[in-house]
């Protein structure tokens, strides 16, 4: 019986999760293996693009205001109202997500709930929930804003994380004029063609590609906006305790992804569930 168990319960925890360590173990042994056979239809969904507009953030459990040295207004999560015991919920703290306490800060502001997907553009299993988070944004209640932080575990992974918040600063600006095709394709890139971007240069042929001239692409690369926006996806994923991808986090308040929901679908249940606890506070 105990073999029974075993057997069951490894591929599960295969399916669900990137961690750091095996993020690690899949770049060492990649040049020397054939990439896995990944999913050959994938669904390019639009997506709303996370708020740009980064802010310096403190750690505290009520909301606050403060002033730093570069004058920056800094918003923190807001605490919740405790008295939601008496509701009947369907999932469970401990079990299908975990609370962080104190509350931790978000992105953006407390004007609306903010969800947060951590994805690294090299995880199978980010790229096979890339449909169906992308469905659930387009269709988001209004009060909730979305937003992707990219992983930073080693050296790959972070470049990787400065392509992504290039692309952030790039679209804003205007000039990439298709960011959820940018993005899609460079799942593509990554799992179906091979393409592992391990270099500033493959990189930017890849913008170009999208009509980004190597000068906006070089100027925004090496800018302190995106060096901003890295140290603070550091100080997020820290303070969160992110030790696996994808994982989302709601509120800066409740951690939590498919290995505790147990599938993707069960998760996006999971994530309205703690959207509607954040609702009636």
């Amino acid at each position: 019986m105990k073999h029974i168990i075993v057997f069951l319960i490894i591929p599960l925890i295969f399916v669900l999760g990137c961690s750091a360590k095996n993020q690690d173990d899949q770049i060492m042994t990649e040049t020397s293996t054939n990439t896995e056979n990944l999913v050959n239809d994938f669904v390019e969904s639009h997506s709303s693009p996370p708020n740009s507009e980064t802010e310096i953030i403190e750690e505290s459990d009520s909301e606050e205001r403060i002033q730093t040295p570069r004058s920056q207004q800094i918003i923190l999560a807001q605490v919740s109202n405790p008295n939601l015991a008496s509701n009947n919920w369907s999932f469970e703290e401990g079990k299908h997500y975990m609370r962080m306490v104190p509350t931790q800060p978000t992105v953006g502001g407390n004007d609306k709930i903010e969800v947060a997907e951590f994805f690294w553009y090299g995880c199978n299993h980010c790229f096979d929930f890339e449909p169906t988070i992308n469905e659930w944004a387009q269709n988001a209640p209004n009060n909730v804003r979305f937003v992707r932080i990219p992983a930073l575990w080693n050296p790959l992974v972070r470049l990787h994380g400065r392509l992504y918040y290039t692309e952030e600063i790039l679209s804003k600006s205007g000039k990439l004029k298709d960011p959820d095709g940018f993005h899609a394709r460079i799942f593509l890139e990554y799992h179906q063609r091979r393409n592992r971007m391990a270099s500033d240069s493959d990189i930017q042929n890849l913008f170009e590609e999208f009509g980004v001239s190597a000068e906006d692409f070089q100027n925004t690369w090496k800018s302190f906006e995106v060096a901003q926006k890295l140290r603070l996806a550091d100080d997020l994923a820290r303070r969160y305790s992110i030790n696996s991808v994808p994982s989302i986090v709601v509120n800066g308040k409740y951690r939590t992804g498919a290995a505790e929901a147990g599938s993707y679908k069960q998760l996006i249940n999971v994530i309205d569930e703690l959207i509607q606890k954040e609702s009636i506070r």
